[in-house]
């Protein structure tokens, strides 16, 4: 990282930040194009070590690249704040981010899918102990994203 003044290396701010947002952006490489995908997302922190979750369908263009190119970076951002100033060359603002790599996984698991979905609606509704109907389960598909590298910034 160029500004290590503002890196951010305590593993719990890390964690306390990616447990306040809700939406971590997905690059994949497409044949030499860049495809950014949006999605609600749950996470699991284990010795440091981030898994996160998210769903969709099992077609289209997230679905394809995720079966072919299972590498992928990440970003989540979060807490911006403009910073006005005198002059547009001195405004600034005030944010966090977490920017990343890793590995994904088409879940076919149940039980697995189960876990990711609640991982999911816990960190959507702060709530746990849902339900899932077999059919519901069978119709949506699960993504798991195994974090190879993680940095955090903040200004």
């Amino acid at each position: 990282m160029r500004r290590s003044d503002r890196e951010i290396t305590d593993s719990r701010q890390i964690e306390a930040f990616i447990a306040r947002e809700q939406i971590i952006r997905i690059a994949f490489y497409d044949d030499g194009d860049i495809y950014i995908v949006p999605v609600n997302y749950g996470y699991i922190c284990e010795n440091d070590k981030y898994t996160f979750y998210f769903h969709g369908a099992g077609a289209g263009r997230k679905f394809s690249l995720a079966a072919a190119s299972p590498k992928v970076g990440f970003e989540i951002d979060g807490g911006y704040q403009l910073i006005e100033a005198d002059s547009a060359c001195n405004y600034s603002a005030r944010f966090q981010s977490v920017i990343g790599t890793g590995t994904l996984h088409i879940v076919e698991d149940i039980a697995e899918k189960r876990k990711g979905l609640d991982t999911l609606m816990k960190q959507a509704s702060h709530k746990s102990g849902w339900s899932y109907s077999d059919a519901m389960l069978n119709a949506v598909t699960v993504f798991r994203l195994d974090a190879d590298k993680l940095s955090c910034k903040a200004k």
